[in-house]
C-alpha cells in the first residue's frame, strides 16, 4: 500500500486529469453526433458520398464531375481555374433558370462587381458597428427568458437577427412594409428553393416553377425600390446565419466550451472554429469555363466542380477549439476565396461573438432539437435552449 502523501497526491492527480480528458472527449462526441444530424437527416445520400469519397484531395465521379476535397485543392478551384458562374448546375446558373437573376444570386457582369464592392463598404468594420446597435438589443430581448428558467428557439431568433441586418441596410423605403422576421423566411425561401435545384440528385418535380414563385414573394416583401443587391444581401445573410448561427450554439452547449465562450480573450477565436465547424454552406457547385488541373487532377472546360467547404476546413476532423484554433486561411475557406469570397464573413463572425457573449453567463443546453428536412442546407428547423441549473 502507498503511504506517501507526494504519490497519493499524484496519483489523485492523474486519475483527475484522466476523468476530465474522457469526459471532455465525450462531450466532443455528443457534439459532433448531434451536428451530424442535420446532414443525416436533410441530405443523407449527399452526405453518404461526401463521406465515402473524402479519402482523396480530389475524385472524378463519371465523366464529367470532380468532388473536392482538399485544402489546397479546393483553394485552388477557387483561386486559379476559369469558373462558369452561370452555367447550369451552378448557383448562378439556377438562379438565371429561375428568372431571378436580377435578383438573386448572378455572378459576373459589371453590375455584379459594382454591387460586392458597394456591398463590402457596407459591411466593412465600421459599417458593422453601426449593424451591432440593431441586432444586439433585439438579441438580449429575445433571451431576456433564459434567466428566469424560461426556454429560447434560436432558429426563430436567428431569422430575426438576420432580417433586422437586412431591414437595415435596404434603401429608404425599400421594404418598408416588410417585418424583419417575414423579410427573413421569405429569404430562406428563395435561397431553398434556387440552392436545391443544383445538389446532386434527381431534379424535383416543380422545382422551377417553386424557385420563381419564392422570388416573386422577396420582390414584394422587399418593395419596388430595392435593387439586385438587397435582395442578393437578404438571401445571403438569413441563409448563412440561420444555417450556422444555432447549429454553433449546440456545438457549445454539448461540447463545454461555455468556459472560452465567456473570455473576451478566446471568444473571437471560438467563433472562428465554430463558424469553420459548422460550414454553413458545406458544399459550392461551380463549373469549370476551361481546362486545367485542380489538385493534379486533369479538369476540362465543362466539368462540374462539387467543392466541399466542409472537408477543406477540416470540419470533419477537427473538433472547434478558441485555445487551439486552426489556421485562419484554412478555417476561412467557409466563406470561400478569391474575389467571390462571401463579403458577409466578417458579419457573420461579429454577431456568433455577440450571441456567445450574451449566452455564455447562462450556459445554455439544448433541451430540444429537430432537423430542418427542407432547407437546402444543413440546419435546425426548431433549436430549444435553457440555462443550465
Amino acid at each position: 500500500m502507498t503511504t506517501d502523501p507526494t504519490i497519493r497526491t499524484q496519483t489523485r492527480t492523474k486519475a483527475g486529469t484522466k476523468a476530465g480528458a474522457e469526459a471532455r472527449s465525450r462531450a466532443r462526441t455528443k457534439a459532433r453526433r448531434r451536428d451530424r444530424r442535420v446532414y443525416l437527416r436533410s441530405h443523407p445520400l449527399l452526405f453518404a458520398l461526401l463521406a465515402a469519397t473524402r479519402g482523396r484531395p480530389v475524385r472524378r465521379l463519371g465523366g464529367g464531375t470532380l468532388l473536392v476535397h482538399g485544402t489546397a485543392a479546393y483553394r485552388e478551384a477557387l483561386t486559379r481555374l476559369p469558373l462558369d458562374r452561370t452555367a447550369p448546375g451552378t448557383t448562378g446558373g439556377a438562379a438565371r433558370a429561375a428568372r431571378v437573376e436580377d435578383v438573386l444570386f448572378d455572378q459576373e457582369g459589371s453590375g455584379h462587381r459594382a454591387g460586392r464592392r458597394e456591398l463590402a463598404e457596407l459591411l466593412g468594420a465600421s459599417g458593422t458597428r453601426e449593424l451591432r446597435a440593431v441586432w444586439h438589443p433585439l438579441l438580449l430581448r429575445r433571451l431576456a427568458p433564459l434567466p428566469l428558467g424560461g426556454t429560447v428557439d434560436l432558429v426563430p431568433l436567428a431569422r430575426e437577427l438576420a432580417g433586422s441586418v437586412v431591414y437595415a441596410l435596404l434603401r429608404p423605403g425599400a421594404g418598408a412594409d416588410a417585418a424583419p422576421h417575414a423579410l427573413a423566411e421569405a429569404a430562406a425561401e428563395a435561397a431553398a428553393a434556387s440552392v436545391r435545384s443544383h445538389l446532386p440528385g434527381p431534379p424535383r418535380p416543380g422545382a422551377g416553377a417553386a424557385a420563381i414563385r419564392a422570388a416573386e414573394r422577396l420582390r414584394a416583401l422587399l418593395g419596388p425600390g430595392a435593387d439586385a443587391r438587397a435582395a442578393m444581401l437578404a438571401v445571403a445573410a438569413v441563409n448563412t446565419t440561420v444555417a450556422a448561427l444555432p447549429r454553433a450554439v449546440a456545438w457549445c452547449a454539448d461540447a463545454g466550451l461555455w468556459d472560452q465562450a465567456a473570455d473576451p480573450a478566446l471568444r473571437p477565436a471560438l467563433a472562428d472554429e465554430l463558424l469553420r465547424v459548422t460550414a454553413a454552406s458545406p458544399l459550392l457547385p461551380r463549373v469549370a469555363a476551361a481546362g486545367g488541373s485542380v489538385g493534379g487532377c486533369p479538369v476540362r472546360a465543362g466539368d462540374r466542380l462539387l467543392l466541399v467547404a466542409r472537408h477543406a476546413a477540416g470540419a470533419h476532423v477537427r473538433d472547434p477549439d478558441g485555445r487551439r484554433p486552426a489556421e485562419p486561411g484554412v478555417a476561412r475557406l467557409v466563406f470561400g476565396a478569391g474575389p467571390h469570397a462571401c463579403p458577409g464573413a466578417r458579419l457573420a463572425r461579429e454577431q456568433l461573438v455577440g450571441v456567445l457573449a450574451a449566452l455564455a453567463p447562462h450556459r445554455p443546453v439544448v433541451t430540444r432539437a429537430r432537423v430542418d428536412r427542407r432547407a437546402a442546407l444543413p440546419g435546425w428547423r426548431s433549436l430549444v435552449v435553457r440555462a443550465a441549473a
